[in-house]
């Protein structure tokens, strides 16, 4: 029985991105032993695909405030223990930085990642055994396949699946219901679509008979969203909630609307249909993909219209 490790800490969107590959290795070695390396925050989504073994939490992000703590470096000297303690037959790093390689040398095995033409910080890929290159004009979800496929020696010869079809939505008896999920919060300004523009698609959104659920990450965002609530009625801002609770209220949406962000992406994995606006970004490379009913407006500096977006939900809905 293979021993595989995946190492893909973070953010959500790029973790997302993996899940085909995850997909694809279950699919092709059914026996296989697969765990996965990750940033704690993405861990219980991460828990959600029924291939993983066992999902193995992370903390830079943390570690990184609290370095001078005696407590970081214990939960350090518990991961290299965790990551020491077990043979790895294929460790792969698709994320392509120093920072994934180095967490990666901390496991016993072949070590496989990008070559450096390919990975993002050409420097990682000195931290790997064997090197594959895939052209950084790929879609990240492409390129993640690839790279588990060349490093197990198999074909890709099915479409993308996120493994998360059989995914039960949750229960949200004080959600809406149906309702859409806006997702106007994102990582950068740049990506932001006018907040105007929110206000008048909450509006015809209800005009639909379709109630309006806005979730939140940040304190700004939990603020632009309060402001959207106000503007419609019976629109609901939602408590802060983890991520695996999240993924429930996205999978019993009947619409969502998204900036480019990590969540717009889980959504498309969910199935559910999905718009997502695109204005900073490239959605050629790292813009949403699957199987289920998804429409992409707008692309790098160009900001896509209220009447843009509102065709886009008439596709999908209608579909």
């Amino acid at each position: 029985m293979l021993h595989i490790l995946l190492v893909k800490t973070s953010s959500l969107g790029d973790v997302i991105h993996n899940f085909p590959a995850l997909t694809d290795i279950r699919r092709h070695l059914p026996n296989a032993r697969i765990d996965w390396v990750v940033e704690e925050a993405y861990a219980p989504l991460v828990a959600l695909h029924p291939a993983v073994n066992e999902v193995i939490p992370i903390a830079v992000r943390r570690w990184r405030r609290t370095v001078t703590r005696r407590s970081t470096w214990r939960e350090l000297a518990e991961l290299r223990r965790r990551l020491a303690g077990r043979f790895y037959d294929r460790i792969i790093d698709s994320q392509g930085l120093v920072k994934s390689a180095w967490i990666a040398r901390l496991a016993k095995g072949e070590h496989i990642g990008l070559s450096k033409q390919s990975a993002r910080e050409p420097l990682a890929a000195r931290f790997y055994d064997t090197t594959f290159h895939i052209p950084q004009n790929r879609h990240a979800v492409e390129r993640n396949r690839m790279l588990a496929a060349f490093a197990l020696n198999f074909g890709i010869r099915t479409p993308i699946d996120y493994g998360l079809n059989g995914m039960h939505a949750g229960s949200h008896a004080d959600a809406p219901a149906p309702y859409a999920v806006l997702l106007h919060g994102t990582s950068r300004a740049d990506k932001e679509w006018p907040e105007a523009h929110w206000h008048a698609l909450a509006s015809s959104l209800q005009e639909r008979a379709l109630g309006i659920t806005l979730p939140w990450g940040t304190p700004a965002e939990r603020v632009r969203s309060e402001r959207l609530a106000r503007s419609v009625a019976g629109a609901m801002v939602l408590p802060r909630r983890s991520i695996d609770q999240v993924a429930g209220t996205l999978a019993a949406a009947r619409l969502v609307v998204g900036v480019d962000t990590g969540l717009v992406h889980l959504a498309v994995a969910l199935g559910v249909p999905t718009v997502a606006i695109f204005r900073g970004s490239d959605p050629a490379l790292t813009g949403p993909v699957g199987a289920g009913r998804v429409v992409v407006c707008g692309s790098k500096g160009s900001t896509p219209s209220l009447k843009d977006v509102s065709g886009a939900i008439d596709e999908v809905l209608d579909c």
